[in-house]
């Protein structure tokens, strides 16, 4: 079956750019629909998918886009548009993959429309920032970034030779849409782990697998904006959110932070939810030169020598419990909170750098006053987070909130 692939980019400057690339799609097969994301200039490509169109589904006119000669404007309501427009495409079943190709604008509005689709729909962007910090065009996505090497700006022998074999990869991709790939149907139950609570996170996930439930472990490094992502996706059953060091980073300014809606998809979606203080105790820097001035003075220890922690202090453990109280309480499914007593990380137990039962406290009263007990049960669990007791109680408690999705599973899992 003939696969169809959406090319988005700028026809005015990128036209013979993105002629090469759809004739070498068909070439393997693929139908194309190429998407004009241009603004200023005539096209040089005709498009199946005009500029007029992509403007109009940003809500604006390419008449009044054209008239403000506001570049910026103009870039940012075509990524709008064409993200809405493969979107669009996509729900209909009407796209297998998806391309774009450009330098620092193209790729902003190419990303745009490619984070707008789910994990496992094939991505590929050719971008002369692809060799540079990508974050913010990447996003949560899983597009594949292949450098241009030179500007997308025309053809010559080293630009025919990177899209021909971007072109060549993506037509590979969407031959495999469709196969089976996954857990089989088992429920999916998304986790996060941090170097600090990794044993009771192994733990627990051993356990969840032998009963038949596939396990997503997220590392809380940032990588708590891919977990909520995929849970407003709809795609985890539930959620064992032992550490939520991301807040700490987020309040204090730390490098890891997940951004301010961390903890938040979860309570959106109703899902099941065990979540717990995991590594609250530490705010994540890289080298010594990344701490700020007004934090000198402060209890840090050394992780690597790009990695520096710093202990939360007593207000700041304060403040992270009225903050995750809030968050919990705002659950609209089921959700419990796990209190480990003897220390929240590996380094915050007895004799270890981080031990400080003031600020350990000062967290759990903030959130023993702060959280609603009618909407979230509370464990006050004797042990800290890396003993084996406190994995298997919160996945004793996880199981128990999982009455409609526990039926379906009992046996071990299979690939």
């Amino acid at each position: 079956m003939a696969r169809t692939v959406v090319l988005v980019g700028a026809l005015d400057t990128k036209g013979e750019d993105f002629a090469f690339v759809r004739e070498r799609l068909q070439k393997h097969g693929c139908r194309v629909l190429l998407v004009d994301t241009g603004v200023l200039g005539q096209p040089t490509t005709p498009a199946d998918i005009g500029r007029e169109a992509v403007a109009e589904a940003a809500g604006v006119s390419l008449a009044a886009l054209v008239a403000t000669h506001d570049r910026g404007a103009a870039l940012s309501a075509m990524a709008r548009g064409a993200a809405a427009i493969v979107r669009k495409l996509h729900d209909e079943k009407r796209i297998d993959g998806i391309m774009g190709m450009g330098g620092g604008s193209g790729t902003s509005v190419a990303a745009a429309a490619m984070r707008g689709l789910p994990i496992g729909f094939p991505k590929l962007l050719v971008s002369t920032g692809a060799s540079g910090d990508t974050r913010s065009f990447v996003g949560n996505s899983d597009m594949v970034l292949v450098p241009s090497v030179v500007d997308v700006a025309g053809l010559n022998r080293i630009s025919r030779t990177i899209y021909a074999r971007a072109a060549d990869a993506l037509s590979g991709m969407v031959r495999g849409v469709g196969d089976a790939i996954g857990g089989g149907g088992r429920p999916l139950i998304a986790a996060t782990m941090f170097g600090n609570t990794t044993p009771c996170v192994s733990r627990a996930r051993q356990r969840l697998e032998e009963l038949g439930y596939e396990v997503l472990v997220f590392h809380a490094n940032g990588g708590g904006r891919a977990m909520e992502q995929l849970i407003d996706d709809g795609l985890v059953d539930a959620v064992l959110d032992l550490t939520t060091t991301e807040l700490a980073d987020e309040l204090v300014g730390g490098v890891r932070s997940a951004g301010p809606h961390r903890l938040e998809a979860a309570a959106r979606r109703g899902i099941p939810q065990v979540v717990s203080v995991g590594a609250l105790d530490m705010v994540n820097f890289g080298g010594p030169e990344t701490i700020p001035a007004r934090l000198a003075g402060r209890h840090f220890r050394t992780h690597t020598s790009l990695a520096q922690l710093m202990r939360t202090d007593a207000a700041e453990s304060a403040e992270l419990g009225r903050i995750l109280a809030e968050k919990l309480n705002a659950a609209t499914g089921p959700v419990a909170l796990l209190l480990p007593l003897r220390g929240i990380s590996a380094l915050d137990a007895p004799g270890e750098p981080f031990d400080d039962p003031v600020a350990r406290t000062a967290l759990f009263d903030a959130l023993r006053t702060g959280v609603d007990r009618s909407k979230v049960e509370v464990f006050e669990v004797d042990a800290n987070i890396n003993d084996p007791e406190f994995a298997d109680h919160a996945v004793d408690v996880l199981l128990g909130l999982l009455p409609t999705v526990a039926q379906h599973v009992g046996t071990p899992a299979t690939n």
